[in-house]
């Protein structure tokens, strides 16, 4: 049995109940069921997690220690895993330096081929650079002036870890008595003792000399002994000036060809004619940005320009790295962009006067300074303007004398102490002058929080978001630079690197060949996963969960592993109804490369075409934990038990709405939007309907809706501080109140956050609880029933009700706290009780036996039902926000909105609120949003989900494909509308779910008949 099914016996993780199943080996198993049925309790938290830890156990204590190690999960025993790799939505890096490019491994690639077959150019002269031999070394050191100084040194250790004592004692005992360590001269039987733990420069000094004639022979035989010291490279250091000084005193400099003679005429500074006006940006080796100093002129056996003396020490992977201090552009440490004061953060609200609070950071200083409204009145009189005036009428010179400041031109400011008044004449910094001042010199890390809410990502100026040195940018290869390269999408990369082998020559052909074949099978991956609009410089920060699972998924495939057991966690989401069978085809290549592949999904055509398919329910929660059906597909749609097989079959569905709402005459329009990939989208959503926003990935949906259109209205509508996307404006937002976005970030990050206080209805249970007979006599106050903080909770685990022992080499050990016994409370506040039950027994309760318990109780009640009818009635009330999955995070989001008090006219917005549900569960939902719409809101959905689509008032679909190729309206309108657009995605899949009775036509509803009409 071992050697063909993974065989599980007796698991009771979380909610399942003592689960006994067989799952067959190298096939697709597609695990499915309700929210919270049990699904990833038995893939991820036994299967998984056991399969890691034996395979971590089988290597070394040392090894171990570096090693996330798991908790042995509660089974009974499990037999024929394989090593597992968890493929899950939430471990995307948010670090800035991660990309598309770095994650898929692409990058290690793509340095590594231009570092063997890339070609070094001149950013001076724009010619190859080539090698420079001896001879030519020693007559550009004898073209100096006569009688300068200088040291020739070996560069023998470049920024790199060591003591250096062994090495040190070999140069000494080859005769070199002087060393240059991190800019200081030492003899080196006196070299201090080296801090391994940091990086050092270490340069031996070949040679002293004097420039003369004689020095020729001597300088050769110096600059062989240095170049075979240090591979092929040689400084030479100016002793008394800088290289420029040197050449400009130069009589005769050293030239070889016409163009470096022009060069050489002109100062090595001015355009060089002869070669198509490229200038040459030289101070003849000290380039701007290339870390030279100025009186070092680099000489290298392999690439030096003799023109500008421009020099690329050696041309490694790691020079293209811009994680690495070798490549990083030096001005923003390669992240290619700066965080800069943004005008439009400064001031927001351009209606607004500045007297009304139009420059907010001086309007809303903490506390209140009299200084600054000074200062802008003294302006004002300086330069003739109101301060009742709107900011959008002042003139442009106010307006930039404000924010930018007198640019040292002096001004009189007036400022009044007491009953005093007194004038200063000085230059004025600008309100953006000021708040950088204030970020560079503040201690306090709340300022500098407060004053990064100003701040926006701007490009770097030195690369301009190109992230890497000017030494890594001069190396091309088929005319571009590395850089170009990342800022292609992966469908232009594809084209781009299968066309490279033209452009090489036959010795570049064989040793690129290698490695364009890695890059291109790696880029193939994407594109047949659907993420072919993504541009290879993206950052990981940006993908959705759906997009960076897809591109984790396309690395595994890259490392062509067998005999590996992978989980993945719904890879569906996110992906367009078009773009599935990709996936799908992308899971059975990689069962077919001989491994297992366990999938928790919803999706249909997942489960139709998995080999097997195991049924969690019957119910969520404490009303899950068992199989309900397994077998093949056959076998389940059989099962008449399953909601599942209902759903699949047909028994079941999420009905047509009778009617379409045709809103309430009033419209939302966005006009000419252009964030991203958006190509001018004018588009109208009717208010008072419940709108999706539809298309292939990458279309622009996201862009529009939260980029553009959230952004704007939470500016607008909450005063918040938020960038919005491009666009020329936004009518119809005189008809709301206030915008919502409902999105699947986490509720809390700590296990201390949970349903109950993310929803406020913690404070009134301990209101409640604190409100008993018992509690009053004995004087408790609410903050005795947090766990939070001392008093009430258990101070031998400080309310965590479970205690952590660190055990070195094994996995940490969590053990019940043997005072509280995992209720988390002293056993005096336990003491008091509400019908039996102490606030730690509600804790533990369900969200639907809250409902009941609290029945009498209203506030508490409401809030336990909205939760309960979003479909969350399975997660306990105290329940770790960490726990959570993206979609119940979601829902928990939107039951605490939709318990507040409906003023009927918010604005909703949600991304893919389906995401981790059930087809019974998107039902629930779909009632939930559509009781939200009937109370006069306006909600607009981000969606792939037909069932949830083919209800909709209105669709904005848009295409027609992604990236480049996208961002346009391809059809809006009614369902109806859209299903008979033939060059809709969307409506090609949405016409077969309109269609009654089997005929070919949408069969319209009455208002959707009227709205096509």
């Amino acid at each position: 049995m071992s050697l063909t099914h993974i065989s599980v016996r007796g698991a009771r993780e979380h909610n399942l109940k003592g689960v006994s199943v067989d799952i067959p080996r190298d096939t697709l198993t597609v695990i499915t069921g309700l929210s919270g049925s049990g699904k990833s309790s038995l893939a991820f938290d036994t299967i998984y997690a056991e399969g890691q830890r034996r395979y971590v156990e089988s290597l070394s204590a040392y090894a171990r220690q570096f090693l996330e190690l798991m908790q042995k999960p509660d089974v009974d025993h499990i037999e024929g895993l394989s090593p597992a790799i968890s493929i899950e939505q939430k471990t995307t890096s948010r670090n800035p330096r991660s990309t598309v490019a770095t994650v898929t491994e692409i990058y290690d690639y793509m340095r590594l081929l231009w570092a063997r077959v890339g070609v070094p150019y001149s950013p001076a002269t724009g010619l190859p650079i080539s090698a420079q031999t001896v001879s030519q070394m020693v007559d550009r050191v004898m073209a100096l002036p006569e009688g300068t100084r200088l040291y020739l040194l070996a560069p023998v250790v470049r920024g790199r870890k060591g003591e250096y004592r062994k090495e040190l004692a070999e140069w000494q005992k080859a005769g070199f008595s002087r060393v240059r360590i991190d800019g200081e001269l030492h003899d080196i039987d006196a070299a201090p003792a080296l801090d391994k733990k940091y990086k050092h420069d270490i340069e031996v000094v070949v040679d002293r000399i004097v420039v003369n004639a004689e020095q020729a022979t001597r300088l050769a035989e110096s600059f062989e002994t240095a170049l075979k010291l240090a591979e092929g490279l040689a400084y030479v250091d100016l002793v008394d000036t800088t290289v420029a000084e040197a050449l400009a005193a130069a009589k005769t400099p050293f030239v070889s060809s016409e163009v470096e003679k022009q060069a050489a005429e002109t100062g090595f500074s001015t355009a060089l004619e002869a070669n198509g006006g490229l200038v040459a940006q030289t101070d003849g080796g000290a380039m701007k940005g290339a870390g030279v100093p100025a009186n070092r002129i680099v000489f290298s056996e392999k690439f030096a320009c003799p023109v500008s003396g421009f020099t690329i020490p050696e041309i490694e992977p790691r020079l293209f790295s811009f994680n690495a201090p070798q490549g990083a552009c030096p001005a923003c440490d390669g992240l290619g962009e700066k965080l800069v004061f943004d005008e439009d953060l400064v001031v927001p609200n351009h209606a607004l006067s500045i007297k009304k609070g139009a420059v907010v950071p001086w309007a809303k200083s903490n506390p209140p300074s009299p200084y600054y409204m000074q200062v802008l009145g003294s302006l004002a009189k300086a330069y003739s303007f109101d301060l009742e005036t709107a900011w959008s009428d002042l003139p442009a010179e106010a307006q930039s004398v404000i924010l930018h400041g007198t640019r040292g031109k002096p001004v009189t400011l007036t400022f009044i102490d007491g009953r005093k008044s007194y004038d200063v004449k000085k230059p004025f910094e600008g309100v953006i002058g000021n708040l950088t001042r204030r970020m560079l010199s503040t201690e306090s890390a709340w300022m500098r929080e407060e004053l990064s809410k100003y701040q926006s990502s701007q490009p770097c100026e030195t690369c301009h978001g190109a992230r890497l040195k000017p030494e890594a940018l001069a190396v091309k290869l088929g005319g571009e630079n590395i850089s170009h390269a990342t800022h292609l999408s992966v469908v232009d990369a594809l084209a781009w690197f299968t066309a490279l082998p033209d452009t090489l020559n036959g010795q570049q052909k064989e040793i690129a060949e290698r490695i364009l074949k890695e890059i291109l099978e790696r880029l193939g991956f994407l594109n047949n996963v659907g993420l072919d609009y993504l541009n290879l410089d993206r950052t990981s920060g940006t993908l959705s969960g759906g997009e960076s699972q897809r591109i984790r998924l396309a690395s595994q495939i890259g490392s062509g592993l067998s005999g590996v057991l992978y989980v993945l966690d719904e890879p569906s989401i996110g992906l367009h109804q078009r773009d599935n069978d990709m996936l799908l085809k992308t899971l059975r290549r990689l069962r077919d490369l001989g491994n297992t592949v366990l999938v928790v999904e919803h999706d249909e055509d997942a489960i139709r075409t998995a080999d097997y398919v195991i049924d969690m329910g019957p119910g969520a929660g404490v009303h899950g934990g068992e199989i309900v059906a397994q077998g093949t597909f056959e076998q389940v749609l059989a099962n008449q038990d399953s909601i599942t097989a209902d759903y699949l079959a047909g028994r079941r569905e999420v009905p047509l709405p009778a009617k379409r709402r045709k809103g309430n005459g009033k419209k939302l329009t966005v006009h000419n939007a252009t964030a991203n990939n958006l190509t001018g989208v004018t588009a109208s959503l009717p208010l008072g309907t419940f709108t999706c926003i539809t298309g292939v990935s990458g279309s622009g949906k996201s862009s529009f809706t939260i980029d553009t259109l959230y952004a704007a209205a939470a500016r607008e509508l909450n005063g918040a501080r938020m960038l919005a996307g491009k666009h020329d404006r936004i009518t119809g937002l005189q008809y709301l109140d206030k915008v919502i976005d409902i999105d699947q970030s986490p509720i809390g990050r700590t296990p201390r956050s949970n349903p109950a206080t993310y929803t406020g209805a913690f404070t009134q249970i301990r209101d409640w609880f604190a409100g008993l007979p018992e509690a009053q006599a004995r004087g408790y106050k609410p903050g005795r029933f947090s766990f939070n903080v001392k008093g009430g909770r258990c101070e031998a685990c400080q309310g965590d009700g479970v205690l952590k022992i660190e055990m070195h080499f094994l996995p940490d050990v969590y053990v019940q706290c043997d005072v509280c016994h995992g209720a988390r409370y002293n056993r005096e506040t336990l003491e008091v009780k509400f019908k039996g039950k102490s606030i730690a027994d509600v804790l533990d309760m369900t969200v639907e036996d809250a409902v009941e318990f609290f029945k009498a109780v209203p506030p508490i009640r409401d809030k336990m039902a909205m939760l309960a009818e979003v479909g969350l009635g399975y997660v306990k009330v105290g329940q770790q926000a960490t726990t959570l999955s993206g979609g119940e995070a979601q829902r928990v989001k939107l039951a605490k909105e939709l318990s507040r008090r409906a003023t009927g006219n918010t604005l909703y917005i949600l991304d893919e609120p389906t995401t981790g549900l059930h087809f019974e569960d998107v039902r629930k939902l779909l009632e939930v949003l559509h009781q939200l719409v009937e109370q006069g809101n306006t909600v607009v959905v981000i969606e792939h989900n037909l069932d949830v689509i083919k209800t909709a008032d209105w669709v904005l679909d848009l295409g027609p494909e992604g990236g480049v190729k996208g961002g346009e309206i391809v059809a809006e309108g009614v369902p109806e509308t859209v299903a008979k657009e033939p060059k809709s995605f969307t409506g090609r899949y949405l016409a077969p779910l309109l269609r009654k009775g089997g005929g070919d036509e949408p069969v319209l509803s009455e208002a959707g008949a009227e709205a096509a009409a």
